[in-house]
């Protein structure tokens, strides 16, 4: 299996207690829909509990790597063209011929740009495997309107069989950079992750993450906000239809207090799952995720207070997603 990046050593565990419960809001819409072109659309809406909404609309397009290296004429070269470049040429010249072969390759890229109610323009542009095999590189701009600011972020991600780094580079704010890295062998992780502050010429975080990893279960030890909070957790695949986990955190600033999550999933068919979790805290939360029909996805769920049962504590929420 690949090596996860830094944040995703313990994603299986974490996807299973935050993923697909709708408590959170009180309502969320989401439409997705494809133009002939390729170009994909998204349209995002959330109602919170207090009243609040908001929303974004996206679109999305990939511009696939490509090119026409014209294989029907190559008896007119010497050597093939190397396909590998973006860009070549070959000249030949014999009594009476004169030939100029040219060979461009797109290089390939997604654009990604976002409106959201907030009035943010949010463009991404990602080229992957062009600069080097394993390599895809990110450009992140932000610009709000009404206030005339604007930010840019560049991000680097690196993958080989054994190794997953990444880098990502604040460039107005600092400028700041935050760079991190996992080694991975036969299921085992290591990781590290460390934030510097070029103006202060400072670090200004630092982070260190252990893991196993299997396709039937997984675990994962962190120490996270300047090795100040630990967390260890676990997640196991019983089968094909049940699936269970759990973490634990210490904020070693805040005192002695450890919090506890577990969560279960239940595959009841091929269309539909349950989840629950609950806390130390005594919050218990339940979500049922069912396909209705092809492109139409609908998600209920509920928290509940168990240490306050006769009180308003409690919070429903829904979810409807349409995919054309």
């Amino acid at each position: 299996m690949s090596i996860p990046a830094f944040s995703d050593i313990a994603k299986s565990s974490n996807d299973l207690l935050t993923k697909d419960f709708y408590h959170t809001a009180a309502s969320n819409l989401e439409v997705k829909s494809k133009a002939p072109n390729g170009v994909a659309f998204n349209v995002k809406g959330k109602s919170s509990h207090e009243g609040h909404t908001a929303g974004s609309i996206e679109a999305k397009y990939k511009d696939d790597p490509s090119g026409t290296f014209f294989n029907h004429i190559l008896f007119l070269l010497r050597s093939p063209p190397d396909r590998s470049l973006n860009f070549s040429h070959q000249i030949l010249i014999r009594p009476g011929l004169a030939a100029l072969l040219i060979f461009y390759r797109r290089a390939g890229l997604t654009l990604t740009q976002s409106w959201t109610t907030t009035n943010s323009l949010d463009t991404k542009i990602e080229v992957e495997n062009q600069i080097a095999k394993g390599l895809k590189a990110e450009i992140l701009t932000h610009y709000l309107p009404k206030s005339n600011t604007y930010g840019a972020k560049t991000n680097l991600y690196f993958k080989q069989p054994n190794f997953h780094g990444r880098a990502f580079f604040d460039l107005f704010k600092g400028p700041t950079a935050t760079i991190d890295a996992v080694l991975g062998h036969e299921g085992f992780l290591v990781g590290a992750e460390a934030g510097y502050d070029v103006q202060k010429a400072a670090i200004t975080r630092y982070s260190a993450a252990v893991g196993y990893s299997v396709p039937q279960y997984s675990a994962a030890i962190a120490a996270t906000n300047n090795l100040s909070v630990f967390a260890a957790s676990y997640y196991h695949k019983v089968n094909s239809e049940v699936e269970a986990g759990a973490k634990a955190t210490w904020d070693s600033k805040a005192g002695d207090k450890v919090g506890l999550e577990v969560a279960s999933k239940w595959r009841l068919d091929p269309t539909s799952f349950a989840k629950a979790k609950v806390n130390d805290s005594g919050i218990a939360a339940v979500a049922y995720n069912v396909i209705l029909r092809p492109g139409f996805t609908l998600g209920l769920g509920a928290s509940f207070d168990t240490k306050k049962l006769n009180e308003s504590a409690h919070k429903v929420g829904a979810s409807f997603t349409f995919d054309a």
